[in-house]
């Protein structure tokens, strides 16, 4: 319900000290013309709120913050509990040195072939001698696009030039060169709820105004996208459909077909994330989005660096010529292009037999550890998806759970994990959690597992039944 994803973002808000205690918060008609929400659904917010003793009233004055509402002073010194109630990056919850990894989206490294790897780097030098005296162009490599070229023609039916393609150091680079390029403040902006974190960050740092969109197993409700896409009129839709971040949901070849119509009807155009598209355990997924798209309104971003080479950091951006002029300027003032190294060895390595016969068994690998990671929580009660494919499961948990005290409880005992809320920027989603099982061995991923399933508490009705 809105008035309940309302009431978690203004909770999130007065936790971090934004307002101090008895200070007035916004009035009801101020608050829903910012948050571009009805009235009624602020004033169940903010009854709710007092309900829970964080807010109080002053008769015809407004609400006020309640003592004790805001967090305590050294939970806020903590960086961990500092980053996710803020909502920013991922990066401190990752920077933190711990012994089970559960936040971390990214590959084992025992999973790459790191000695075959090495081999192809060796051989990038003797072909191209003079590489590392040599920029890349903005573009991107020639060679390499002209490559990339082939295989999205043959594999995804995207019939395009090598001027089409943009390489960049990573989708997060991307996804910023787009927004920067096509974004401006006070634009609309469709996001999936949940969504990845870092594009929260962008759009809210160039002062998007975010419209959200809800993702279900099953996809999209086409309904509302259609009705927000004629109410708002949207600048851009920003979505992952296949294996998505952090829910693991693949949105089916129907609804893409029929997205990039809508994209089209309402002039609105779609920046389409796909990280995991070879992680997939059984069937492939759908063709993307873009594969549908002949009128230029779907920009497809590509990252490679998930599972072929994080330490390369190569992703592609793939649109037609007339935003391809755009990202051309913004990636110029970012940087004088990707480093040539990076892509020449991608190039040779990830078009090479041995990488392709590897993605077959980096597949096995993973779907046995997303399995280790369910079989743990097979006894639990809690509920989640199970996904087709990608690095994560988007679990909830029960809804007595504190998640900020459940984070530093983790924390506190080597456990890192991405609390549900840092996906949407409502700040809604509080019983829920993202695990990733790609990061750890399976010998890390049982007992990693074993430890956090002993910190969450039981309610505490079964605590005094069971004494």
């Amino acid at each position: 319900m809105l008035f309940k994803q309302v009431y978690d973002y203004l909770l999130e808000r007065i936790q971090r000290g934004e307002w101090s205690e008895d200070e007035k918060l916004p009035s009801v008609r101020s608050l829903s013309a910012e948050l571009h929400v009805h009235r009624l659904t602020v004033f169940k917010a903010y009854q709710m709120l007092k309900n829970n003793n964080k807010v109080y009233v002053k008769d015809k004055q407004g609400y006020y913050i309640q003592t004790g509402a805001v967090m305590p002073f050294h939970s806020l010194q903590d960086p961990i509990v500092l980053a996710s109630v803020q909502g920013s990056s991922l990066s401190e919850i990752h920077d933190v040195k711990v012994d089970y990894q559960f936040s971390k989206a990214l590959l084992d490294p025992n999973l790459l072939p790191n000695h075959y790897f090495a081999e192809y780097a060796k051989k990038v030098f003797d072909l191209y001698p003079k590489v590392l005296g040599t920029y890349s162009t903005i573009q991107g490599d020639q060679e390499l696009r002209e490559a990339l070229t082939r295989y999205f023609t043959e594999k995804y039916r995207f019939y395009i030039t090598a001027d089409e393609l943009l390489v960049t150091s990573g989708s997060q680079q991307a996804i910023d060169l787009v927004a920067r390029a096509l974004v401006r403040s006070r634009d609309i902006v469709l996001v999936e709820q949940p969504t990845y974190s870092p594009a929260i960050d962008v759009f809210t740092r160039l002062g998007a105004r975010m419209i959200p969109v809800e993702i279900h197993p099953h996809g999209y409700d086409l309904d509302q996208v259609e009705m927000l896409m004629q109410q708002f009129k949207p600048r851009l839709f920003y979505m992952n459909p296949t294996f998505h971040n952090p829910t693991g949901y693949t949105i089916p070849a129907e609804q893409r077909k029929r997205l990039v119509e809508l994209a089209q009807t309402y002039r609105c155009l779609i920046m389409e994330d796909d990280p995991y598209r070879d992680i997939y355990f059984g069937e492939k997924p759908p063709f993307p989005l873009f594969t549908y798209d002949t009128a230029g309104y779907v920009i497809y971003i590509r990252s490679f660096s998930k599972y072929v080479a994080p330490g390369l950091g190569i992703s592609i951006a793939v649109c037609r010529p007339a935003v391809m002029r755009e990202l051309l300027r913004a990636k110029s003032i970012s940087d004088s292009g990707t480093p040539l190294l990076s892509q020449k060895i991608f190039l040779h390595y990830f078009f090479s037999e041995r990488m392709q016969q590897h993605l077959v068994k980096l597949r096995i690998a993973l779907e046995v550890r997303k399995e280790i990671m369910e079989e743990a929580l097979s006894d639990t009660g809690w509920s989640w998806e199970s996904p087709q494919g990608g690095f994560n499961l988007w679990i909830r948990l029960p809804d007595h759970v504190q998640m900020e005290k459940l984070l530093e409880t983790s924390i506190a005992n080597s456990i890192t994990f991405v609390p549900g809320y840092i996906f949407d920027s409502f700040k809604g989603f509080r019983s829920w959690i993202r695990l990733s099982y790609a990061y750890l061995n399976e010998q890390q991923l049982r007992e990693g597992m074993r430890r956090f399933i002993s910190l969450v508490p039981a309610p505490s009705g079964l605590l005094e039944a069971s004494q």
